[in-house]
């Protein structure tokens, strides 16, 4: 039996844990068997997320932190080693867009409020530096841990009317990049930073935009698959095996790497 992709018994911190992406991504580290607490920002969604999750696994736990507070973070991560003594793995799985932070059809860059472009790049930059700043110190205390964070093709395209993500997203990469060479130059090589950059995958977040009411695909939803080789959206549980295997032994020589998981969007130039 090749053993190198196990993570049975590690203890995985996932933030925006109660949302679509996060929840799938704690489910299929408990079904590989992990023990998982999940971040929510809200008590209501945190529940329901716990209550579906702990019908995989009771090795799940799950608080409210908002992730753009150090404090509340650093609650957290005193409750993860109370219960379980350690952190194996981060996944920075909040973040997202706002309808404020989405240019409508009808606009332009000049239109978008300055208010609404801060929340943008605060949620998904600093929402991932700074649980990365709370739980990496204790992997470089450990000498060991995997991060993921989550990077978006709108990192590898200038994708329209979503400058705020997009920004924010290319950082991300820029900052994975920079906190892999960082914890394995002064910490331990055991440290490992990574991302994934998911393709198109249809949530909560974006359905108005890709889906009509009607079930029909939207004038946007047919570029993005006319540009994926693959010819479809991704199904949100395709990214849990690249997650799990970042995690593992089986990445033991990849840090600072961004995997893309996109049907081959990035890949393709559309002619």
């Amino acid at each position: 039996m090749n053993n190198m992709f196990d993570i049975t018994g590690k203890v995985a911190v996932v933030t925006g844990g109660s949302g679509v992406l996060g929840s799938n991504i704690a489910e299929g580290l408990l079904k590989a068997g992990a023990k998982v607490i999940i971040i929510g920002a809200h008590q209501d969604r945190v529940d329901a997320a716990l209550e579906r999750l702990k019908a995989v696994s009771q090795d799940v736990a799950g608080t409210v932190c908002n992730v753009l507070d150090i404090e509340s973070l650093r609650s957290v991560k005193d409750t993860v080693l109370s219960k379980w003594g350690r952190v194996d793995f981060l996944i920075n799985a909040a973040g997202g867009n706002i309808p404020g932070g989405t240019l409508t059809v009808d606009q332009n860059i000049f239109d978008m409020k300055v208010e609404d472009l801060n929340k943008v790049v605060d949620l998904n930059l600093y929402g991932t530096v700074y649980p990365c700043l709370v739980f990496g110190e204790i992997m470089a205390k450990q000498q060991s841990g995997a991060i993921v964070n989550v990077s978006s093709m709108a990192a590898y395209e200038s994708i329209t009317r979503v400058p705020g993500y997009s920004m924010a997203k290319s950082a991300v990469e820029n900052f994975t990049r920079w906190l892999a060479q960082e914890m394995a130059i002064k910490f331990s090589e055991k440290i490992r930073v990574n991302a994934i950059a998911p393709g198109f995958f249809i949530g909560n977040q974006n359905r108005a935009i890709l889906i009509n009411p009607d079930g029909s695909l939207t004038e946007r939803s047919q570029k993005v698959i006319a540009k994926t080789p693959m010819r479809r959206f991704g199904d949100i549980s395709e990214l849990n095996g690249s997650v799990q295997f970042l995690c593992s032994d089986a990445a033991s020589f990849i840090t600072g790497a961004t995997l893309a998981i996109d049907g081959g969007f990035s890949a393709f130039s559309g002619v």
